[in-house]
Parts: structure tokens; C-alpha cells; sequence
């Protein structure tokens, strides 16, 4: 393959509100007597909930995977099946491995691009996280939400806790960080038109995720999300080789339809060809 050159970073910032009680599981670490069955992620410092962004990545990934109709072609353990490209042919023409990447197997070797997105961890703002201190929850920053399961022949009731983030918390500010790459700069215009349709691939992963749910217990009616207040600002590589010239701001305060319909495309091929 030949050389990658870097053209530029987008980076994509905002907040992340739950409509709906939260459910990201954490590991409860030890069995109590009374404790709670599916406990959430805690940050081991504050003990505070928060978003990892293997699971703000992965559900995305698995949501593109269904829209685009890619085969669950690789298993990971004993019960889990996800799509990757296995051949340099696939690859090429699939969104998704372009965006989320493909792990380095024989036949790919030395013929894919980069893992052109990253997703950060995303924490409470400090507004939720003080409501939250003042709040009557149940646990430190959480509910506990009691399900019942039901014997279908005997009626029997089994209840079973778990733990939420409440609705109306707000996590931010997130941060996903996509990559521009060229390979030939004879056609770097049309390769970037290509390479900006793949960050339009993480954008519709967000809106898919907006129809979804993040986390567990998604169709008893958790994790219910909305992606608020959008900013995207462009560094291009003359930011990294210049430090007088600024970032861009592309968009401020927007949400994901909005920017999906700007001409954010245009601005950050403007800000590339300038320099």
C-alpha cells in the first residue's frame, strides 16, 4: 500500500442526555447478600457512572452493521457473532471496516487503511452531577429499578434489581475524533470527498443510535439517548506543522439531522485546499 498521509482530524463534541433511565453494566465485583443484580460502570476513583466509549462505538458499529446488511461473519467467544471483512475486496467497499477498522489478519495485511474514528469515554457534567448529589436516589448517583419475571405456567415471580442512571442526566462533553487519510495526492480531492462520506457513516451511526438504545434492558424501556448541543471543529494538518494557524469551527449547537443536512462537507474541503 502506499504511504498514508494525515489530512486532517474532525473533532465531534457535545452531550449526551438520557430521555430514559441509563443501564451500562459494570462488574459488581463481589456477591452481597441483598446487593444489586446488575449494578452500572463506575469510574474506580468517585465511584461516579459514566459512558464508555467501547459501548457508545460498539452499539453504533452494530447498528451500521444491520443498516448496511453485512454478514455476521466472525465470532467472538462462545455466543457472539459481528461482522469484520476478511478479504481486501470486501473491505474496500465497506463503510463500516473503513470507519470502525478490522483486526490485522493475514489476507488484510499491509491493504487497510487506519482505524480512521476514535470514541472517548464520556463523564457526568458537573450540572448532573451536582442535581444528582442532591437528589433522593437510591445508591451514590443511581436508581435502583426492581423487575419482576413471571412463570409463565406457574405464575411464580422471581424480582431482580438494577441499577440506572436516572433519566434527564446529562454526560458530556463527549468527543469522537475522525481521521482524514489520503494514499495518492494526484486525486486527494476525490478521495477526500470519500473519506468526509465516511465520517457521514459515524453520523448516521449516532442517528441510528438516537432511534435505538445504549446499554441494557433497551426494550424495557432504558437507554433512550439523545446526542445535544453539536460542535464540530476541524484541525487540519497545517494546524499540527503550524501552531499559528488555528482549528475551524464547522458547526456550533446543532443536532445530529441538522449537521448531517450543513454544508460542513464544502467548509472543511475549503479549509484543506487553502492550505
Amino acid at each position: 500500500m502506499p504511504s498514508i498521509r494525515l489530512q486532517g482530524k474532525i473533532f465531534l463534541q457535545g452531550t449526551i442526555n438520557a430521555l430514559t433511565g441509563l443501564h451500562i453494566g459494570g462488574n459488581s465485583g463481589e456477591l452481597d447478600i441483598g446487593g444489586i443484580d446488575n449494578p452500572v460502570i463506575r469510574n474506580a476513583f468517585n465511584r461516579q457512572p459514566y459512558i464508555p466509549g467501547s459501548s457508545l462505538r460498539g452499539k453504533m458499529r452494530g447498528l451500521l452493521d444491520r443498516h448496511f446488511n453485512k454478514p455476521l461473519d466472525k465470532s467472538v467467544g462462545r455466543d457472539v457473532r459481528v461482522h469484520e471483512c476478511q478479504r481486501p475486496a470486501d473491505y474496500n467497499v465497506c463503510p463500516v471496516c473503513q470507519v470502525f477498522g478490522v483486526a490485522p489478519i493475514r489476507q488484510l495485511s499491509g491493504k487497510t487503511m487506519p482505524t480512521r474514528v476514535i470514541v472517548r469515554d464520556t463523564f457526568l457534567t458537573p450540572e448532573s452531577l451536582g442535581a444528582l448529589d442532591r437528589a433522593d436516589t437510591d445508591t451514590d448517583f443511581t436508581e435502583i429499578k426492581t423487575e419482576v419475571a413471571i412463570d409463565r405456567i406457574t405464575s411464580a415471580a422471581t424480582p431482580r434489581q438494577q441499577e440506572r442512571v436516572p433519566a434527564g442526566t446529562t454526560f458530556g462533553p463527549f468527543q469522537i475524533v475522525h481521521s482524514l487519510y489520503t494514499l495518492d495526492e494526484n486525486s486527494r480531492n476525490n478521495q477526500l470527498q470519500n473519506e468526509l462520506q465516511f465520517f457521514d457513516t459515524v453520523l448516521t451511526g449516532m442517528e441510528l443510535l438516537e432511534d435505538d438504545y445504549l446499554g441494557g434492558a433497551g426494550s424495557r424501556g432504558s437507554g433512550q439517548i439523545a446526542f445535544e448541543n453539536l460542535a464540530v471543529i476541524f484541525k487540519s494538518r497545517g494546524c499540527y506543522e503550524n501552531a499559528d494557524i488555528p482549528p475551524i469551527t464547522i458547526a456550533k449547537n446543532v443536532n445530529i439531522k441538522t449537521l448531517r443536512q450543513s454544508d460542513y462537507t464544502e467548509k472543511i474541503l475549503a479549509a484543506i485546499s487553502a492550505e
